[in-house]
């Protein structure tokens, strides 16, 4: 595949290409505003720059599980949003208003799940709630309309929700449709289905690559065994798949485990994140990860980049980019109250009574959400907007 060529961005002023070049990305620009632009799309060459995609073809390149599919009408809606939201928060810091859109909407569409995780993020509630299949394609067509370009669908456990295949297949060109699942439920008849349906990836959540100690985890005796069926069955019907962890720091000595059972998986990606005091969790304020645990992050992420394994390391992103909550992302739950993110348990409104849009800007006036670090990790922030809520 070396020597394909796609575009990244381009007019007649500026353009943007990746090529393949020994099985890694090399980016080059061009056009007149070449030296000017360069300067704000910086930050958007240097994630493709060097690293090695998750899958190449002859018409398109696949470089994360993340990103849409080089060319795609979502991936050029992708790169504009980009844009748009590194200026944004250029001017924040010069102390000019500006606002952004979100580029990636996940919406819970169930409580409902087998397990039981220690640190479930959504908050446990009496009744098990589900959105109606109606009521998530309106917040589908709302989040595309203000940009959106990944719809992923979560849970609870999102494969026991009955429709699921019907709304994936409801996503437009213009986004990608992804899910997050224990790997419960997801059948080999059921990966089928999303595929044929146009499931773009299937992320698989580990807390542990050794069995029992993932089972204690999720609070049930046989999750790691369905967690490596699901990888299997995804993979067989052509999916692209992620394995995700939240890292913690009962797990963060075992990331070159992770790295290698995702190889020896055959996956396309392995994805971080951290763990942070909200839902089940929400009272283990200290049992985040230290200054200590994010070096060693970082030192594995150094050395397993360009590995047969994409690695992908959320945390790391955001040093450089700031919390993409409420800035990037939003997120809706099973009783449609949205948050800035699947881990902020601020409702700023119900889509059930107002315009997803409207709600938006509500989040983005409170001038909260442009840190440069996870705010559910600011001792202040909590104390200020999360401890004594109800």
């Amino acid at each position: 595949m070396d020597g394909l060529k796609f575009p990244i961005y381009k007019n007649f002023l500026f353009k943007v290409f990746a090529y393949i070049d020994h099985g890694s990305v090399r980016v080059k620009t061009s056009g007149p505003l070449r030296f000017l632009m360069n300067r704000f799309t910086g930050p958007l060459v240097s994630i493709f720059e060097g690293e090695v995609p998750v899958r190449v073809t002859d018409d398109a390149l696949f470089f994360s599980t993340w990103i849409p599919p080089i060319p795609s009408l979502a991936f050029d809606r992708l790169v504009h949003s980009q844009i748009k939201n590194m200026m944004a928060r250029t001017l924040w810091k010069l102390g000019i208003p500006a606002s952004t859109n979100p580029e990636q909407v996940t919406i819970s569409i169930t409580e409902e799940c087998p397990n039981r995780c220690i640190h479930c993020a959504l908050p446990d509630t009496k009744n098990k709630t589900s959105l109606s299949v109606p009521a998530i394609k309106d917040i589908i067509d709302q989040s595309v309309d203000m940009g959106a370009t990944q719809i992923i669908f979560d849970g609870g456990e999102p494969m026991v929700y009955e429709g699921l295949e019907e709304l994936v297949s409801y996503i437009p060109e213009e986004a990608i449709a992804t899910v997050f699942t224990s790997g419960s439920g997801l059948t080999k008849e059921k990966a089928l289905a999303l595929a044929k349906a146009g499931m773009y990836s299937v992320n698989v959540s580990l807390d542990s690559p050794k069995e029992a100690e993932h089972d204690r985890i999720r609070g049930r005796e046989g999750v790691f065994r369905e967690a490596m069926n699901a990888i299997g069955y995804s993979l067989d019907a052509g999916m692209l798949v992620d394995i995700y962890v939240v890292v913690a720091p009962h797990n963060i000595h075992d990331l070159d485990e992770f790295y290698d059972l995702a190889g020896s998986m055959g996956v396309h990606e392995l994805s971080f994140y951290e763990i942070v005091p909200t839902g089940r969790w929400i009272d283990h304020t200290k049992d985040i990860l230290s200054p200590e645990h994010h070096r060693l992050l970082d030192e594995f992420v150094e050395r397993r980049s360009g590995g047969a394994v994409k690695v992908f390391s959320i945390p790391h992103v955001m040093s450089t980019t700031g919390c993409f909550a409420g800035r990037r992302w939003l997120h809706v739950t099973p009783q449609g109250n949205v948050l800035p993110c699947a881990c902020i348990p601020i409702a700023y409104g119900n889509v059930h009574d107002e315009p997803l849009k409207g709600i938006w800007r509500r989040i983005q006036k409170t001038g909260i959400y442009r840190s440069d670090n996870c705010l559910m990790r600011d001792e202040k922030f909590r104390a200020e907007y999360i401890e004594g809520r109800d």
